[in-house]
C-alpha cells in the first residue's frame, strides 16, 4: 500500500473513535464513506456507483452471485477450467445441494493457440444458468476476449448469466463494464490497485438485478418501515452488503486508487506492466531449464514458468530467503510471478539471477 492509503486508514480509525462508533454522527459518516467508495471504484470500472456492492474480498463477492441464483434441479453450471480453488468449492457445494449440473470447458488449453469463445459456445448447453470465467486466467495469466464470450452467453434463446473473478483484472485493464455487459463482476482492492486487503467489491449489472437474489442479508442491505420491520430490500446493489465492515478501509482504498492516477492513466500502467513482464519472459526464455507456459509475450502482469525435474516449491522458498516474493500453482504445476507497474528492471534481472543461482 501506498503510504497515502496507510495515512487515510488511520485517521479514519481515529475519527471513528472521536465521534463513537455508534453515534447518529458515526452512522452519516458510515454511509458517506461507503458512497464515496462506490463512486470511486465505479469510476474505474465504467458504470454508476448504485451498481456497486462493497464487499471483503473476491471470494465474497463470486458466492453472492452463485448463490443468489434460483437454481433449480437439472440446471447447468459452466465453469471454465482455470478457476481459483475456492470458487470450484462453492460450485460443487451448489451442485450437491440443488442437485445442479457442473461441468468446465477447456480454455487452459487455448492458452498459445485456438478460439476461447468458441470453446465458451461448445460448452454451453440449452439448461446452462451461468458461465463463471476469470477476465484474466490466475494460474497462466491469459486475457480472455470477455465482451466476445458474454455476447456468445447472451445471444442464446434462454440466455446465460456470467460471473467473472476479477482478482487479477480490476486495476490492470482499462475497463467500461457498461460495454462488456458481464452480469456480475467480482473484485479485490488489495491487489494492482495496491488497497488494503478486506475491501473489494461486486458490479451487479441492473438487467441482471432481477436473477439475483440476496443470500447473505442485514441492515445494510434492507429497507424498514416507520416501524423498524423489513419490508424490502434496498433498490440497487446495496442490497447485497450486509452489515458491519471495517470502514476505514474504504478510505484506504479510495486513497490507493487516487496514487494509481499520479503515477499515469490505467491504459500507460498497463502498458508498462506489459513491457515489464515481457522483459522478465525474455529473460527466463535464456535459461535452458525453465520452460515458460506461453509461448509470446505475456499480455498483463502475470508470467507464470516451470522448471522440469526441480522442485517448485523448494525455488519458492529459496527466493523468499532474498527477498524475492513468487508463488507455486498447482493446477497446471508452475512457478507464478507478478510483475506490476511499479516493478523495477532491477528487480526483475535479481529474480533472474537468483533463479540461476538456484539451478547452479
Amino acid at each position: 500500500m501506498p503510504e497515502a492509503a496507510i495515512a487515510a486508514i488511520q485517521a479514519s480509525f481515529r475519527q471513528v473513535q472521536e465521534i463513537g462508533p455508534f453515534s447518529g454522527q458515526s452512522n452519516a459518516w458510515i454511509t458517506q464513506e461507503a458512497e464515496l467508495t462506490r463512486a470511486a471504484i465505479a469510476a474505474e470500472l465504467g458504470v454508476t456507483g448504485d451498481t456497486i456492492s462493497l464487499t471483503e474480498d473476491v471470494s465474497v463477492g463470486c458466492n453472492i452471485a452463485l448463490w443468489g441464483i434460483d437454481w433449480q434441479a437439472g440446471d447447468h453450471l459452466l465453469l471454465s477450467d482455470c478457476e481459483h480453488p475456492g470458487i470450484i468449492a462453492a460450485a460443487q457445494e451448489i451442485q450437491r445441494r440443488f442437485g445442479v449440473e457442473l461441468s468446465t470447458c477447456p480454455l487452459q488449453a487455448t492458452l498459445n493457440g485456438g478460439d476461447p469463445v468458441a470453446v465458451v459456445a461448445q460448452h454451453l448447453q440449452p439448461n446452462t444458468r451461468l458461465f463463471v470465467v476469470s477476465h484474466i486466467l490466475w494460474n497462466t495469466g491469459q486475457v480472455l476476449p470477455l465482451e466476445a464470450i458474454v455476447r456468445v452467453c447472451h445471444d442464446r434463446p434462454l440466455p446465460v448469466l456470467v460471473l467473472v473473478d476479477a482478482a487479477q483484472s480490476v486495476g490492470v485493464l482499462p475497463l467500461n463494464l457498461a460495454q462488456i455487459q458481464a452480469d456480475f463482476y467480482a473484485f479485490t482492492g488489495h491487489k494492482w490497485w495496491c488497497g488494503p486487503e478486506g475491501v473489494g467489491g461486486l458490479y451487479v449489472r441492473p438487467e441482471a438485478r432481477q436473477e439475483l437474489s440476496p443470500t447473505f442479508i442485514g441492515w445494510r442491505g434492507i429497507v424498514t418501515d416507520a416501524t423498524g420491520h423489513p419490508t424490502g430490500w434496498k433498490a440497487d446493489s446495496k442490497r447485497y452488503e450486509i452489515a458491519t465492515s471495517a470502514y476505514p478501509l474504504f478510505a484506504g482504498l479510495r486513497a490507493a486508487i487516487a496514487c494509481q492516477h499520479q503515477i499515469g492513466s490505467v491504459g500507460e500502467r498497463l502498458q508498462r506492466i506489459q513491457s515489464l513482464s515481457h522483459y522478465l519472459w525474455q529473460q527466463l526464455q535464456q535459461i535452458p531449464e525453465i520452460t515458460c507456459l506461453r509461448t509470446s509475450a505475456p499480455e498483463a502482469g502475470l508470467v507464470s514458468f516451470r522448471l522440469p525435474g526441480q522442485s517448485h516449491k523448494n525455488l519458492v522458498q529459496f527466493l523468499e530467503q532474498n527477498q524475492i516474493l513468487v508463488r507455486t500453482i498447482l493446477n497446471p504445476d508452475c512457478l507464478r510471478a507478478c510483475v506490476h507497474y511499479l516493478t523495477l528492471e532491477t528487480e526483475i534481472d535479481q529474480l533472474v539471477a537468483a533463479i540461476q543461482k538456484f539451478l547452479a
